[in-house]
């Protein structure tokens, strides 16, 4: 049975956690809010580093789990982890596609004004 001060000790580290969680929160919400639209692709992509690492963190918990519910917790985070790494960058290219210049086509004819029409 444990001891009373053990378990005042594991209730100090579980607000210490949330404490951190929900200062965690309020600086997110607040970073994202003040970036301007054009910088939301290269945040986009830093996040998705930092993801990675998550990734990382998730999968050495999970060599370390010893009961079946956290094996099964820790296999739900690296697969989530997973999704939004992969997801992240799919997104993030198909953003910096839209970006990029449409190709020039051959010039076919010049028009009547002198100017060289382009064709497809």
């Amino acid at each position: 049975m444990p001891h009373a001060r053990g378990r005042a000790e594991e209730g100090a580290a579980v607000i210490d956690l949330l404490t951190i969680f929900v200062l965690a929160v309020f600086v997110g919400f607040e970073v994202v809010s003040k970036v301007s639209t054009i910088l939301h692709t290269p945040l986009m992509s830093g996040a998705n580093a930092i993801h990675g690492v998550i990734l990382v963190g998730a999968i050495l918990i999970t060599g370390r789990a010893e009961r079946p519910l956290e094996v099964v917790l820790g296999l739900a985070a690296v697969f989530l982890a997973t999704v939004n790494v992969v997801g992240g960058f799919v997104v993030t290219d198909r953003m910096l596609e839209m970006f990029k210049g449409h190709r020039a086509g051959k010039p076919v004819k010049s028009g009547s004004n002198g100017h060289k029409e382009v064709g497809r």
